[in-house]
């Protein structure tokens, strides 16, 4: 018998109207929103409900609001047994919670005040991320280290084979793009993002997310979460502060964490929480597991 993982989406995720019916129709769910509201002390779910989508797309507004999507329909799934977690980026946070790493009313501010640092290390450190399609890693490692000489630029997110992110200075990255043009790249597109995450220029974030998880409890998990700094599961909670604090500079390496997942047995995953970008980077990473999703409540209901 395979084992089965959750999985939580990241930034890129969030829409207009996300989490709405899980609102509508559970008592659960409206008193969480509420609570997350009346914690943050802003209106965040007339954000999620009804936008206007530049309002949501603020990272201070759009990590919060994926994570309490996430952790919304994981309240209504308490009855789903699972073995182990992970998250992409953002998402490790709402792996944590559900794990019991931290506890929601905490996680939802420390959510909101690194979400509040990106974005304010994005306006001081201006630079941009870029997807590329059909190069390895390896060849784009190489590509990054060349076009370093025009600005910082580095691989940011390992998402599945041959679709990997990069991320930096708008010299480093538009320098690293031409590079993979010319070296026969499929796709190469610039992302709209408020900023350069997962690269040096997240720095100014560091100091005030250190700040903010030290002043969280964090608790050892009580199910492994598979972290996006090593790939590998963790379940100590010293341990889990120092790679929430690593991450927010190091690459996401999610083709790696599917695959160690494979590795120890896994093989079913349940993507929680906004949209189905997770679910598409499974079944391109191993076409052999089963990966589904719970977004919205009509997808629960097969689990209840």
């Amino acid at each position: 018998m395979g084992k089965r993982a959750l999985l939580f989406p990241g930034q890129g995720a969030q829409f207009v109207g996300m989490a709405k019916d899980l609102y509508d129709n559970s008592v659960e769910v409206r008193e969480m929103i509420k609570t997350a509201d009346s914690i943050l002390s802003i209106n965040l779910s007339q954000i999620m409900f009804y936008g206007p989508e530049e309002e949501l797309k603020q990272t201070e507004f759009t990590q919060p609001a994926i994570f309490l999507h996430s952790i919304a329909a994981a309240s209504i799934l308490r009855r789903l047994d699972f073995d182990a977690a992970a998250g992409h980026s953002l998402g490790e946070y709402s792996a944590l919670t559900i794990c019991g790493a931290m506890q929601f009313h905490e996680a939802i501010k420390l959510v909101r005040a690194r979400g509040a640092a990106m974005q304010m290390a994005g306006t001081k450190n201006p630079g941009t991320m870029a997807a590329v399609m059909g190069i390895n890693s390896d060849k784009l490692i190489d590509i990054c280290g060349e076009a370093s000489s025009s600005g910082v630029v580095q691989c940011a997110n390992f998402n599945s084979p041959g679709q990997i992110v990069i991320s930096g200075s708008k010299e480093g990255v538009y320098k690293a793009m031409e590079l993979c043009k010319a070296s026969g790249a499929k796709l190469v597109k610039e992302l709209v993002v408020s900023g350069a995450f997962h690269s040096p220029l997240m720095q100014p974030a560091e100091d005030l997310l250190d700040e903010a998880l030290s002043e969280t409890n964090i608790y050892d998990a009580r199910k492994p979460v598979y972290s996006n700094v090593t790939a590998e599961p963790v379940t100590s909670r010293d341990e889990i502060k120092d790679l929430l604090l690593r991450q927010l500079l190091s690459p996401v390496r999610w083709e790696e964490i599917i695959n160690n997942f494979v590795r120890d047995g896994y093989t079913e995953f349940v993507e929680v929480g906004p949209g189905k970008v997770l679910q598409g980077l499974c079944k391109r990473i191993n076409p052999s597991v089963t990966c589904t999703g719970i977004e919205k409540y009509s997808d629960l209901e097969k689990y209840l």
